[in-house]
This record gives C-alpha cells, structure tokens and sequence, in this order.
C-alpha cells in the first residue's frame, strides 16, 4: 500500500490530535502510546531506587517510553542517564532534573489515573539548566521535551517539584512560646529552613529569605537578608555577609547565624535602638550553611560522636575552603612588579578544568550580586580569628607571616571580633586557643598555618571584600547544652564586627553632570590595593584610623586626589565624594589598570572577572571541551559500557 500524500497525512496526524483522551505523545500514524492514552490505568508501587524521594508512592507500566516492567526501566539509558546526571553536571539541577526525568520514566498514579507534569516546569528547567548540558558537550536529553512528554496546567498537571517546595509550608512556634524565643538546639535542614522563613515572615519590612544555589545533592543554600528596603542595594549603605558551616562538620557557626537572625528580628520589633539603627544602615546577609550535604553526614553521628573529619567536605568530598581559585599566588606575581594592578585578579581558565564544587560557584555567583564590603566565615576546633592571607608568600613556608596590603585594617577588623569575646581574652594558657593568647587570640592566617584555595584569600583579591576566618571553639559539632553559652559568647562579637563595616570612608563618584560613574577605582596612597565602585557609582573604603591621600580615577576622566583624616574614635564612615571632569582633546592620560600578562589572565571583555558571561557557568572551553574531529564526548564509553542500547540521543552531533 502506498503511502498517503503528505497533505494527507498532516490531516490525519490533526484530525489524531483531536481525539480526547489523547496525550501528546504519538505514533507515525498518529497512535496514541503510553497509559495516558487511556481513561484508566493500573498503579503498582514505586520501587525505583534513582526516584525513591519523589512526592508520590505509586507508578505504571508501561510508562510512555513504553517499559513494560521495572526490569526494563531499571536497565535503560534514559534511566541510567538520571542515576548519574548530578555527577556528570557536578551538582548543577540537582536533584530538579532528576525529579522532572523520574515523572516520565515513572508517571505518577493515583486513583487509577495517571497524571502529567506540568510543562512550564519542563520549560523553566531547560532554560536554567541548558547551558549545564552545553558544558559537557552533551544534548539535552529526548524524554525531557517539554512539548512532547509535559502537560498544561489547564490540563491537570502536576508539579514534580513540589517535594521542594515543601520547605516552604510555614510551622508555628511551640504553643505557650513567645515569638521572641529561640531554640537553642541543634536545628536539622528543614528545621533550618522553617526558622529562616518564620523570622521573614515576622520582620517582613526588614527581612528576606532567598537562595544563592543549590548544594551538589540539592539542597537551597539559603539566605536571610536584614536591611531597610530587603531586596535591594541601597545607595551608599555597606553590604556584610556573614557564612557558617563551609565544613560541614564545623555546626556552631551554623546555629549561631540562625540564633543571630531570629535575635534581630526581635529585636528589631522590640525597639532595640542598636539593632534598629544598624539595619537602616547596613544591609546583612547570613548564609547559616554552606555545606548542608556535609552536616547531614556529622549530624548522623551526632553531637560528641562526631570524627574530627566526618562530614567536613561536600558530598563529593570537595573540601570547600580548598575549592576557590588559588589568586594569591599569582598576586605574588604580580606583586614584584611596579604599576602592575594586584587587586581584582581574574579567574584563571585552567581553574574551571578541575572540579569545582557547587557550593562554590555559589558563593562566587553570589559575590557578583552584591557589592560586598565585609565578611566573615564562621568555623570550628580552635579558638582565634585569622586574617589574609592564609596562602604562604614562600608556598614551602607551612608557617610564614604573610600580609595583605590591608594588613592594619585586617588586625582591626580581627579585634573587633577577638577583643569583646570573653573566652578569647581570658587569660588562662591551658584553654582553648590558649596557644594564642600572647597574640590576642588573632593571628595572620598562613602565620598559623599555610593553604591554598581558601575563600577569604579569593574574597579580597578578586572583589572589593574583605573577609576574616573564626574559628569560634575546640569543639567542631558541640553537645545542645553548650549552644547557649557558646550564642553568649558570640552575640556581642558577632554585632561588633558587622559595626565594622562602617569604618574608613565611603562616598558615590560621579562625573560632571552627576552621572554615577561605575567601576571607577578608588586608591590609598601606601596601599596597594584597589577597590571600585559599583554600578550606582557608590564605593566603601575600610581604612584604620589617621590621615589617608585618595585617589579616584576612571578611563576618559581626569584624576581627584583628596587628603583625609579619620579620627580614632569615628565609628561611621566618613563621607567622601568626588565629581570626575572629562579629559580634554588629545591623548587620553590616566592611570591605567594593569595589563596583566602570563598565565593566560588577561580582562576579559565582559569585564575583569575572568568568568564567563553567565554568572556561575564555567565556560565551554574549560572543564568540558567539545570534542572535535569527530571523537565523542568523554562521557560516552561510559553509557556504552553499561548498556548495548547506545544513547545516541545524547549526541549534539
């Protein structure tokens, strides 16, 4: 028999579409497949270990990419593809893409009925996660069409990600509690959560919660956000984050960040003139975990039980505190040559070919939303503060003094911490951190020890940030009955610090018609060391006390220099402004950046970050490099290996 015209064709294939009770999936000749083409279908339990914590308990066979049996979804590619997605994408659209790819291979059933997932999930995913795929020169997997596989809402389609979203659902405080009261318990993940999103939702003027990624098994790496107007930059008001439990293991940080924000809000409501003033003039963000993978794995031994190790790296045992681009070395570098710019230094390429966590990206990402100006990592199993850098100028030295250009308003900034801390000024050598009460329970990080690829190093040579490390006591996952003793301890240092963001100078640069002028520099005669402005054209300078020549300057403008003097008592920073006049005809003449050469750490022209374009994604020609020739991508012997279907889908070409 012939085949029909193509006219034909296309008219049956419409007059097909039009049958009710159809699903969009469809046969050459416009066949219905699947168990969505019927009325009814017969629900089995789910028994498939790669979606075991979907939001629903029972499937059926045969699915639309008709497996008929568990057997023979166990044994796909498709399915091998989701039981390894997150390592092949190193914890990108983890675990989204995996949900979103389990409501395919195993449909959800309920009452006897299979239900759809929605498309515009499928879609909002394809759009966030494409360029992950893109990185390892992989296609974006057939049964994941969102056209094909996904229904309308209109339709009766649900959310596969609603598992997720469960965090959400609001918990009231313990009856006969006051709002004010605070747990001081060790808190779970979701316990975590549920706290944050209730402190918002008390100070909701003042407080916000939001996510700056997801951790490699896909937990939110959630935020709290204190300011006047939460949610966005002010004007000329300093940006202060403040980070717990980078190692997982490492839980007081943690709990203090989360004891910390609900005191705020109290506070806050309660009319506390400190706290008051501090968030109409600071914007705070406290990150409480930035390893929640990791604090599962100590948390399951448990408090008093937990190795010195156990749940220190991230679920792909990344140590994160080693995982940020090494920039001190190459500001070693760069710091032996005269005119040469040592602030602000690019990512390198080859950093995106090794393995680089997500919780990292996430911070990094997160560096570039906001101009930080101070910061602080909270840790655990000593009792000190240290400070840049933590790298060794002489990379033999384990312990070598090794200052920053900063190296008076560091020691300042570590004061501020170590010197209100009961525990650290006690003068008893045979407490914790004893070993460094000569020094003031401060010291220079590689003084202590030497390491590279630490996150305070990469904080102050690549942004305008300044970051110092606490280490907050000897014990890394404290018992519950410490926790309140160790907030005591804590709460008044913690608020010191975060005060300290308003010392040196701040002021917004402009040009001659009041135009802000972004990314201008701002120089201190006698350091080396460079901060910018933002995009509204304001900047921060933490300088210590005394008298300070300043210098500010931007491409096609002409150099301001002002002589300032900060008084040793001045608690709020001075404010300084400068109005640029345009450089006249002829040869533009102004202090020029550094044009940085070796080691392939060049500006790149999106600016002098040295990532690509799109926050947070290393660029095509680092980790993963497309293959060429015709060779196939590094991933593929691996699918090949375990199964005799090859998954050419996979395959861009």
């Amino acid at each position: 028999m012939l085949p029909p015209p193509p006219l034909m064709l296309l008219a049956a294939l419409a007059a097909a579409a039009s049958r009710p009770g159809c699903p969009l999936a469809r046969g050459p000749a416009g066949e219905c497949h699947g168990p969505w083409a019927a009325d009814s279908a017969t629900c089995v339990d789910m028994q498939l270990q790669t979606c075991s914590d979907v939001a629903y308990n029972q499937t059926t066979f045969p699915t639309l990419l008709e497996h008929r049996s568990r057997e023979a979804v166990e044994s796909s590619s498709e399915y091998i593809l989701l039981s390894v997605l997150h390592h092949l994408l190193e914890g990108q659209c983890n675990p989204d893409l995996r949900l979103l790819g389990c409501a395919v291979l195993a449909p959800r059933c309920e009452g006897g009925r299979v239900r759809r997932p929605c498309r515009h999930v499928c879609d909002g995913l394809r759009e966030a996660c494409q360029p992950a795929f893109d990185a390892i020169d992989m296609a974006w997997p057939y049964f994941l069409d969102c056209g094909r596989y996904f229904a309308s809402v209109e339709q009766g389609c649900y959310d596969p990600l609603e598992k997720l979203r469960g965090l959400d659902v609001e918990e009231a405080p313990p009856s006969g509690l006051p709002p004010t009261f605070i747990r001081f318990a060790h808190h779970s993940y979701a316990q975590m959560v549920r706290v944050l999103k209730r402190t918002a939702a008390r100070c909701p003027h003042v407080a916000k919660t939001y996510s700056i990624g997801r951790s490699f098994n896909g937990k939110e790496l959630l935020v709290i956000e204190f300011s006047a107007r939460p949610g966005q930059h002010e004007l000329m008001e300093p940006e202060v984050k403040l980070i717990g439990n980078i190692h997982g293991n490492e839980v007081a940080g943690r709990e203090m960040l989360i004891y910390l924000a609900q005191y705020l809000c109290s506070e806050y409501l309660l009319g506390s003139p400190r706290i008051q003033r501090l968030l109409n003039t600071t914007r705070i963000h406290l990150l409480p975990s930035m390893n929640p993978d990791g604090y599962e794995v100590a948390a399951a031994e448990g408090a008093g039980y937990n190795g010195w190790t156990s749940g220190r790296q991230n679920a792909q045992n990344l140590d994160l505190n080693r995982n940020f681009p090494d920039l001190t070395s190459e500001y070693y570098r760069l710091a032996e040559s005269r005119g040469v710019r040592s602030d602000h230094i690019p990512i390198p390429q080859h950093y995106w070919w090794g393995k680089v966590a997500p919780e990292t990206k996430a911070i990094m990402k997160w560096m570039r939303t906001a101009p930080f100006v101070l910061s602080a990592s909270l840790h655990g199993g000593d009792l000190v503060v240290s400070y840049p850098f933590d790298f060794s100028k002489h990379p033999q030295e384990e312990k070598m003094f090794s200052p920053t250009p900063d190296e008076k308003m560091f020691k300042l900034l570590a004061r501020a911490y170590a010197d209100v801390h009961p525990m650290m000024m006690d003068r008893s050598e045979n407490r914790c951190g004893g070993n460094f009460l000569k020094r003031g329970s401060i010291i220079n990080g590689a003084d202590w020890y030497s390491f590279t690829g630490g996150m305070s190093d990469f904080n102050y040579l690549h942004s305008n940030c300044f970051e110092i490390t606490v280490e907050l006591g000897c014990v890394k996952f404290p018992p519950e009955e410490a926790l309140y003793t160790l907030w005591q301890h804590n709460k008044e240092p913690l608020l010191n610090f975060v005060e300290m963001v308003h010392r040196g100078i701040k002021g917004v640069v402009m040009d001659k018609f009041g135009k802000p002028v972004k990314n201008a520099r701002i120089l201190v005669k006698g350091i080396r060391h460079d901060i910018t402005t933002a995009p509204d054209g304001d900047y921060w300078r933490l300088l210590p006390p005394g008298s300070h020549i300043v210098i500010a300057q931007a491409p096609g403008y002409s150099k301001v220099i002002k002589k300032v003097t900060i008084p040793a008592r001045m608690r709020r920073a001075g404010r300084v402004d400068f109005i640029l006049q345009p450089l006249g005809a002829g040869p533009k003449k102004f202090l020029l950046g550094p044009r940085r050469s070796g080691s392939g750490l060049q500006d790149p022209p999106g600016g002098a970050y040295g990532e690509p374009e799109e926050l947070g994604q290393e660029p095509l020609e680092g980790r993963r490099q497309p293959s060429a020739g015709g060779s196939k991508p590094w991933w593929w012997s691996y699918f090949t290996s375990l199964s005799h279907h090859k998954p050419r889908w996979l395959l861009r070409y």
